[in-house]
């Protein structure tokens, strides 16, 4: 019976640590995806988006606006933080 449970032991030791490990490559695979779109991604998406927020509107329609845009995925959350920095005057 020792036998028995020292390999059950073994075998989940193994099996936790092969999952943590595959886990983690899957992360670094995927941030290193993530920088490259951002590499590939134009130059011109960045004006857009002081461009979409007409400048006569109050703060808060300005902020609602972001938000939309942000929701439909046509800003990052850095681009919707900088915009909403800049309205906000932070």
């Amino acid at each position: 019976m020792p036998g028995l449970l020292r390999g059950m032991a073994r075998t989940a030791a193994i099996a936790g640590t092969a999952t943590a490990v595959s886990n983690r490559v899957s992360r670094r695979q995927g941030e290193r995806w993530a920088e490259q779109e951002e590499q590939q991604r134009p130059e011109q998406a960045a004006p857009a988006p002081a461009a979409a927020v007409p400048p006569g509107s109050s703060t808060i329609d300005q902020l609602k606006e972001l938000g939309e845009l942000k929701a439909q995925g046509i800003l990052t959350e850095e681009e919707f933080a900088a915009q909403k920095a800049k309205l906000l005057g932070a």
